[in-house]
This record gives structure tokens, sequence and C-alpha cells, in this order.
């Protein structure tokens, strides 16, 4: 079980909140994703932070076709964030990033859902990394 202590990243995941809210605040609760991705990626490049966006992920199995996981960022070479545009996050939104972080072998995710009235980025762990390790 991970402790507070042991919190993944919490300054950069600090930081990134706090763009989170920069860019809701700017942009309101009522434009598409590629808009935020894009305020977004002006203050990532403003922060002088290290990202890739719209990174596609290799297959994760023999036979899958290409560009299937496409992650909106990866930041640092250590979070994956995914930004949603819609009512509410549901189970397939973390599925999804259970699956980014499968297979990218990164250790944390953020989904961040612009639609709500106040955003309330959710962390989702790669688990099966984290079990690994603490063997």
């Amino acid at each position: 079980m991970l402790k507070n202590k042991e919190i993944l990243y919490p300054d950069l995941s600090y930081k990134l909140t706090s763009l989170f809210f920069e860019t809701h605040n700017k942009l309101g609760r009522y434009r598409n994703e590629k808009q935020y991705c894009d305020y977004f990626e002006r203050l990532l490049i403003r922060e002088k932070m290290k990202y890739v966006r719209e990174f596609v992920l290799p297959p994760s199995f023999n036979g899958e076709k290409r560009r299937r996981n496409i992650v909106d960022f990866i930041i640092e070479d250590k979070i994956i964030i995914d930004f949603k545009t819609k009512t509410i996050i549901t189970k397939e939104d973390y599925f999804q990033m259970r699956r980014y972080l499968a297979t990218s072998g990164k250790e944390l995710g953020l989904i961040v859902n612009f639609r709500q009235k106040s955003i309330k980025p959710k962390r989702v762990m790669n688990t099966d990394l984290y079990n690994k390790k603490s063997q």
C-alpha cells in the first residue's frame, strides 16, 4: 500500500495542477479537448517544461494495429496526462489510463476533465509497476 510520504512526483503534480487551473480559468468549461491542449501546451512552453504531445505508444501485443494508444501529453518523461471534455469521468476513462500506463511503463497518469464547473484532476497509478518495485 502506498503511504502519503510516498506520493509520486508531488512537486511536478502540484505544478501541473496549477497549470490545469490556469487553463480552466482562462478558457472556461465549454471548449473542445484540442483547445485545452493547445492552451496548456503554451503554458508548458512558458514554464520551460519538457513534454511530448500526442505521443503514440507502441503496440502492446503482437498484431495490434499502430496508433491505438495516443496520449495527450507526457510530462518530464514521468507523468501521462489525458484531457477530457465530458459530463463525467467514467470507468472506461480509468481503464484507458491504466492501458496507457501499462504500455508506456510510466508510474503515474492524470485525467483532467475540463467540462465540469470545478476541475478535479484524478491521479491514476500504475499499480502493476509499483507492486513489482515493492517485491
